[in-house]
């Protein structure tokens, strides 16, 4: 018994997956801009918590592996923090992060 492994279709950059998937044209577009919205606003979300640790990270004049130790990751992850590596992280995780350097955090829906 053999698997099959090979992709039968890919999805253009520029396409529409939900067409793809066998939505009308209409339903699949409003589908995509939805998704879009909401890839925009996390994406949005993540940079704004990036900034403030990288902003927090620099008022302290800190080296990387310090921010590291008191921020509970590795050198390595400071880095792509610094350099705003969003698809890295989770909000769950910048948040946990923004809160060991002792700021607070807020949380409000408009």
């Amino acid at each position: 018994m053999s698997i099959e492994t090979k992709s039968t279709h890919i999805t253009p950059a520029d396409g529409n997956v939900f067409v793809d998937l066998g939505f009308d044209p209409a339903e699949a577009a409003e589908l995509q801009a939805n998704s879009n919205r909401i890839i925009s606003e996390k994406l949005a979300i993540k940079k704004r918590l990036m900034d403030e640790i990288s902003v927090w990270i620099i008022q302290k004049e800190l080296k990387q592996a310090k921010a590291a130790e008191i921020l509970g990751i590795t050198r390595p992850r400071v880095s792509d923090l610094i350099n705003k590596k969003s698809i890295k992280f989770t909000i769950d995780a910048l948040v946990d992060m923004l809160a060991r350097t002792g700021k607070q955090i807020t949380f409000s829906v408009h």
